[in-house]
């Protein structure tokens, strides 16, 4: 329980040692009671206490901030399409988009028949949502015979989703589905009567098996078609472009499993794929009587090969697309005249088709570092290939490429009703030098007024973790600062996959701290290099970007003025030590078994941030978790916010804000979510010294 009441200062949460031993070695944690022994249940009052008085600790904090906080939010609310709606694809013979009506926070989703003039509602999710301080929308499925809508969602934030059925035609609604429905993925079978789903384990945070729901049963009579005990691989399910198959696919980011059965048997027997092979990874999908699959079998870039429906085993691997030192394949969608991909190159993305006579090309964009990706493409039939494209200064935009003619059709541009002069601002990308020579890419946007004298105001972003990429797109947030003079900056470091899968793999296990280090280096040169200056230099990520960044701040707390840790997964060695946890098992490929290796240990001890916080000068902190979060549990950035308050020896703010009914996504809804953002902006402006306020720590 916290030792100080809020009006002498910030809850100082009690030490209670605790020591564990590890290979001969002992691990201290004055903190550890932070963690409810009852969970996944959170009702332990000393912890709840704690809890609550650190929120009660940032309201106090934030009040000077209201009225900036207020600003921002109306700023980026006037960016805000209050009626934002989707381009139309057309799937089954309708056509479908979602929208949002004026001032709602969730999306309303419709169709059409080809030909109708008018949109029916298949699903409100507004209405869905009534009566829930949380709502998030998971998986949404139309049945092959297109009557039914098959839809999941989580109602609290710990990833258990609902699955309901809605018949289309006479508007019965079938909600006796399963209520423990993983994210992962629905199935229909072919004849529309029964959906396939993966279930996340009654007592857990895990996925073991895949079972079949007849529509207008009970989820209790549902039948179990697949099961795999091995919690160290993660379990997703999908439909094949084709709709023909069902694939489930297992992986540990090292090896893949995947099975498939026609969705028309009248017994669903999964096998396999490709039998797997140790460190060989592979997607598979099916369209147009084969499969098509993208692979890293002969090279860490991956191919793209097919392989005939009856056997579709590696040996009979044929490559539609050889790998490549320097293209990485990200994605593939097949159409019946031509097939899309998706890759990156030289830390870009791009877009290449290829036409069945074998001619192949690649879409032209007029910016130099831009995203595009492979948009909406759900009828195979199209003669067009739709496709997302933005920059960090061009809004998010959707155009209709058509291969055969090379032809760009705009079809929606996002617009920004408050208004936006795009020609006020810049983004290009510079090369960094970290300590070991690799060169690493950081892409930058901001007004053109602005002058790089050492001066200017900064934040820079990163994430570095399992390959995700965090792309230069655009934000409506973003202006908001921008527009105060800030430099926005995105760190493309190893552990993501801006360069090649490589990249990625110089990111983890025993190459982690390559990661951190980019990070640091790259601050270091935005300093040297008259960017910014360590009093207006910030920094913010979340999740595994919320460990980056606590390991920058440990590694070089003189670099930064600010830090924003959003749900930060800052107790690395701790969570890996528990294997009871649904991410602990799986996550060792990515991190190392510190119970089974004693070098993994001593390596993840070396970096953890948590284990590594010190008497010393700290930045400013806010730090963001959710109590429902079973993926960063909400004791994380509790302990971290402990154990720094305990120790820093500095005045600089540190405020924690729990979530006390939302998970790893925050507050839902589009409204709520920005309100949190600009909370974050506030916090950020304040300690850059852009706008002033005053509070105390």
């Amino acid at each position: 329980m916290p030792e100080n009441n809020h009006s002498d200062g910030p809850p100082v949460a009690e030490k209670r040692p605790s020591e564990r031993s590890y290979h001969g070695l002992v691990l201290e944690d004055d903190y550890f009671w932070l963690k409810d022994p009852s969970y996944p249940d959170t009702d332990d009052e000393d912890v709840l206490d704690y809890l609550r008085a650190e929120n009660a600790w940032f309201e106090r904090q934030m009040a000077p901030r209201h009225e900036l906080v207020e600003t921002l939010f109306e700023e980026m609310k006037g960016r805000m399409e209050e009626d934002l709606a989707e381009v139309p694809w057309i799937e089954g013979g309708y056509e479908y988009r979602w929208r949002y009506s004026p001032g709602s926070e969730y999306k309303l989703w419709e169709r059409r028949a080809s030909g109708s003039d008018e949109y029916e509602t298949i699903l409100d999710e507004a209405k869905e949502a009534e009566g829930h301080e949380f709502f998030s929308l998971g998986n949404l499925s139309i049945s092959p015979d297109g009557k039914r809508l098959a839809w999941s969602a989580d109602f609290n934030g710990s990833e258990r989703e609902h699955l309901v059925v809605d018949d289309l035609a006479t508007g019965e609604r079938f909600a006796d589905g399963s209520e423990r429905v993983s994210s992962g993925g629905l199935a229909w079978a072919a004849d529309s009567d029964s959906i396939y789903y993966s279930e996340v384990e009654e007592d857990a945070w895990y996925t073991l098996r895949v079972k079949q729901h007849v529509i207008g049963t009970s989820a209790a009579k549902d039948r179990e078609i697949f099961y795999n005990p091995d919690r160290t691989l993660f379990l997703s399910l999908s439909e094949s472009r084709s709709r023909e198959y069902v694939l489930i696919t297992m992986d540990d980011r090292t090896t893949t499993y995947t099975y498939h059965f026609p969705t028309d048997a009248s017994e669903a027997k999964p096998e396999l794929v490709s039998p797997a092979r140790e460190g060989v990874r592979y997607v598979a999908d099916h369209a147009n009587g084969q499969f098509y699959i993208r692979t890293n079998d002969e090279h860490v870039n991956f191919r793209i090969v097919t392989a005939p429906e009856d056997t579709p085993d590696a040996p009979h691997w044929q490559s539609l697309f050889p790998p490549s030192d320097d293209i990485y394949y990200r994605d593939i969608t097949v159409f019946d005249d031509f097939v899309a991909i998706e890759e990156t190159s030289e830390g870009l993305s791009r877009v290449r088709v290829r036409l069945n006579s074998g001619e192949e090309h690649y879409v032209r964009f007029d910016e130099d570092v831009y995203t595009a990706s492979l948009g909406i493409n759900a009828d195979p039939a199209a003669e067009f290939l739709r496709i997302s494209y933005e920059s960090m200064i061009t809004p998010d935009t959707v155009y209709d490429y058509i291969p055969a003619q090379k032809k760009m059709t705009l079809r929606r541009q996002q617009q920004i009703p408050s208004g936006y002069n795009k020609s006020l601002y810049t983004t290009g990308r510079i090369w960094v030098t970290a300590r070991d020579g690799v060169e690493v890419p950081v892409s930058i946007v901001h007004r053109k007024d602005v002058v790089l004298d050492g001066q200017a105001p900064m934040l820079l972003y990163g994430y570095g973790a399992y390959s995700h990429t965090v792309n230069p797109t655009f934000s409506t947030l973003r202006p908001s600062l921008l527009d105060r003079g800030l430099i926005w900056g995105i760190a493309h470091i190893r552990g993501g996959a801006a360069m090649g899968y490589q990249w990625y793999l110089d990111g983890k296990l025993e190459k982690r701290t390559n990661t951190f280090n980019d990070f640091v280096d790259v601050s270091r040169y935005l300093v040297e290099n008259d960017y910014t200056n360590p009093e207006r230099l910030a920094i913010m990520g979340g999740s595994a970007g919320g460990e980056l960044v606590g390991a920058a701040v440990v590694q070089a707390p003189e670099l930064y003025q600010a830090a924003v840790l959003q749900v930060p997964f800052v107790d690395v060695l701790n969570t890996m030590l528990d294997e009871t946890l649904p991410l602990t098992p799986p996550e060792w490929l990515e991190w190392g078994n510190p119970i089974e290796s004693k070098a993994a240990f001593e390596l993840i001890q070396s970096y953890s941030p948590y284990d590594n916080i010190e008497a010393m000068d700290y930045p400013a902190m806010m730090v963001t978790g959710g109590l429902n979060d079973p993926r960063v549990t909400y004791w994380e950035p509790a302990k971290w916010t402990a154990k720094m308050r305990g120790l820093k020896t500095d005045d600089n703010e540190l405020i924690m804000k729990i979530n006390m009914g939302a998970g790893h996504q925050g507050k839902t809804g589009r409204y709520a979510s920005v309100y949190e953002w600009a909370q974050e902006f506030a916090f950020v402006l304040t300690q850059l010294g852009v706008e002033s306020v005053d509070t105390q720590d």
